[in-house]
């Protein structure tokens, strides 16, 4: 016997069949296009403000220890969270970073930015070298903050001062003369050297042994190949007793009010008048926060070669008061974080009048 199936039994099969196929479906295809919407939205980390003001009583400073422990990206957070540990809740004015290798160091920016926004803290300005070694084998970068602490720290005040000479020995005798004469108090509240050869890392952790004994040196070497010798060590430190703002050589002692800490301001191409520029857009910056260049106190720059440190010289007298002429460094260093920049500067000045200034750090 043949079986027959009527037409609307078959209309029913082929509708039951549809719906419940398109019901299966449907729920794959939403849960699919919500994971589309979620993936393809991406949030967009803030940058790092160009310019932080911080009360001189209140300044401290911390380093990341060095690891060998994974590349770049895992070193710097975990440098960061070392660091972020070790501030006990004050806020960060400013990170330098000290990458050494091959490593992407235009990450540097982007990872400070992730870490930061995660715990919802507010940006520091950020400076970013590339330097030849760091006295770790496997270390790839070296972090170091200035924190704008709770409580003061330096009633009296705070002196900066920077020393450069042959050698890190000799350097490190200059840097503690020039701070006796600003009238510090105690070892160095921070103590950095940059050399030209891995040889200096010796000579700077004895020369700093005997003459800050109180004080562990964070060192690095700022070229893998230089062209001549020297060294730069740069310090920060409480102050005896309070007096007026004095401008010694090589130091500035600030007694109270406030600072206006820049981030660094890359200088692109290699003519005089590209190195006007690069000075020139730093002056906006402090202009911004209402100050100038005139009150910098520390005025670092980063040259890739003797030859933009001489162009650097040239153009500084310029844009600083004569009179007052602030610490700085001037050593040549490996890199930064663009292909085509030339030197970077970095600063930090007296607030406007009064010791005020219209910058205010996010809360």
């Amino acid at each position: 016997m043949i079986l027959m199936w009527k037409p609307a039994r078959v209309a029913a099969a082929t509708l039951v069949l549809v719906f419940g196929t398109q019901a299966v479906a449907d729920p794959l295809q939403r849960r699919k296009k919500k994971d589309e919407e979620t993936t393809q939205t991406l949030a967009v980390l803030p940058d790092p403000p160009t310019a932080l003001l911080a009360d001189v009583s209140r300044l401290g400073f911390v380093s990341a220890p060095l690891s060998a422990k994974g590349l770049l990206s895992q070193q710097t957070r975990d440098g960061l969270k070392a660091l972020i540990a070790l501030a006990r809740g004050a806020q960060f004015i400013q990170i330098r970073a000290f990458v050494a290798g091959t490593g992407d160091m235009r990450r540097i920016q982007s990872i400070v930015a992730d870490e930061f926004s995660d715990r919802r803290l507010s940006l520091p300005v950020l400076t970013v070298l590339q330097v030849g070694a760091l006295p770790m084998e496997g270390a790839q970068v070296q972090l170091e903050a200035t924190l704008l602490e709770r409580k003061p720290l330096n009633p009296a005040g705070i002196a900066f001062a920077v020393a450069e000479a042959e050698t890190p020995a000799a350097a490190l005798e200059l840097l503690r003369a020039r701070l006796i004469s600003a009238g510090m108090e105690g070892d160095p509240m921070r103590l950095l050297c940059a050399t030209t050869s891995m040889e200096g890392e010796r000579e700077v952790k004895s020369a700093a042994s005997h003459l800050f004994p109180r004080n562990n040196a964070v060192w690095h070497q700022a070229q893998r190949a230089a062209l001549q010798a020297g060294a730069s060590c740069s310090a920060a430190a409480k102050l005896a007793s309070r007096a007026e703002v004095r401008y010694e050589d090589g130091a500035v002692a600030i007694p109270s009010g406030s600072l206006v800490f820049a981030g660094a301001q890359l200088a692109f191409r290699y003519q005089e008048a590209d190195a006007r520029l690069a000075f020139q857009r730093l002056e906006k910056t402090m202009q911004a926060a209402s100050t100038s260049l005139k009150n910098a106190v520390l005025l670092n720059t980063y040259p890739l070669s003797p030859q933009m440190a001489e162009l650097v010289r040239k153009v500084l007298p310029d844009f600083i008061n004569p009179a007052r002429h602030p610490a700085g460094a001037l050593l040549p260093y490996e890199g930064l974080p663009a292909l085509d920049a030339a030197f970077a500067l970095e600063a930090v000045a007296l607030a406007g009048p009064g010791g005020h200034s219209s910058v205010r750090n996010p809360k």
